[in-house]
């Protein structure tokens, strides 16, 4: 499977200096976001926006100096070469099969689609069809969760809390807070410890609304890792927490702030080393967006491959299913380049 991913990769190399051809698909917060981040970076051109509603989409082109069209259909028109699909998550698949099935490059906000199966039936669209397929966990590109993951390379990690809680949001969605919060931290989860999750213990709560707004989720990993997450929509106040426990230090990340703090070096009088370390303040989208383009440059795999949105999502499904079990994955490497099956 990894020799025939190289192949397909090198299909997109594209030469020195050439703009990609990109639309964006929605013109929700996200899209516009997506769409205000595009317009600035230098290897990108904004073709246009696609929204079904035009009347919401046209003021938002017109102040990036790009024009409103209804559907993706037009974008493919306009000669589009890759895709950010913003919509909502039910039309995920259906919006990707048409880029993928006419040889566009696209890459998906999280959750990848609606379920898993779906998530596995694009995964193999792209990979028959030799195109890019990238899932939008932005939070990967956070600079403070970069600089937790380099604290704690080489190091014999224990444990890891993450906490992502605030107020209800504004806008209404079709899903609770497992999907819409927790499987950003899900894939960070596998990412920071380049372990699969094997044991899912979920507890789940809807106090407020009609799907879960509360959701107490415990995990193990493969390579032995306790993990935490605790995300609600009943604080007051954003909140976005990584605390990990390794056998030698303790870090915290504040994902907001951006500050990361390493404490080490406990002493038998209670005393103990603390020092706070330098983390970058680039936008995560805009690290996200250059991630999936140097991709498309250089033929390399993208930054969160569409195996690893599968992933995510499944184990987010499991825990609003109760499962106590997750299929295991024998190492973070084998799960970006395995067959989906």
């Amino acid at each position: 499977m990894f020799e025939v991913e190289k192949v397909m990769a090198s299909q997109t190399v594209r030469p020195d200096g050439d703009r990609v051809r990109i639309g964006v698909v929605g013109c929700g917060v996200m899209g516009r976001n997506h769409a205000r981040v595009l317009s600035e970076i230098a290897a990108a051109d904004l073709v246009a926006i696609a929204d079904p509603d035009l009347a919401a989409a046209a003021p938002i082109a017109a102040q990036l100096g790009t024009q409103a069209v209804a559907d993706i259909e037009a974008l493919i028109a306009l000669g589009c070469e890759a895709l950010v699909i913003a919509a909502p998550t039910h039309l995920h698949h259906t919006l990707a099969t048409q880029a993928i099935e006419r040889g566009i490059h696209v890459l998906i906000e999280k959750p990848i689609a609606s379920n898993p199966e779906e998530g596995r039936d694009l995964v193999q669209k792209a990979a028959r069809a030799g195109v890019t397929l990238m899932v939008g966990h932005v939070e990967r590109f956070n600079q403070a969760v970069q600089t937790v993951k380099e604290a704690i390379r080489d190091e014999d990690i224990l444990s890891i809390a993450i906490t992502r809680v605030g107020p209800f949001p504004p806008r209404m969605s079709n899903v609770g807070v497992v999907i819409d919060l927790a499987v950003h931290d899900i894939d960070l989860i596998r990412w920071l410890t380049e372990s699969d999750i094997v044991e899912v213990q979920p507890q789940l709560s809807n106090a407020v609304a009609e799907r879960e707004d509360i959701a107490l989720l415990q995990f193990r990993t493969a390579s032995g890792v306790l993990a935490h997450i605790n995300t609600n929509w009943l604080t007051p106040f954003k909140a976005r927490h990584i605390h990990v426990a390794t056998r030698d230090k303790y870090v915290i990340g504040d994902l907001i702030t951006r500050q990361v703090t390493e404490c080490s070096g406990y002493r038998p009088d209670g005393s103990y080393s603390m020092r706070h370390l330098p983390v970058g303040h680039t936008e995560p989208l805009r690290l996200e967006l250059n991630s999936f383009l140097t991709a498309l440059s250089s033929g390399t795999s993208p930054g969160v491959t569409g195996e690893e949105g599968v992933i995510s999502l499944d184990i987010a499904m499991r825990c609003l299913a109760g499962s106590s079990t997750a299929p295991a994955v024998s190492d973070f490497a084998s799960a970006k380049v395995r067959q989906a099956r």
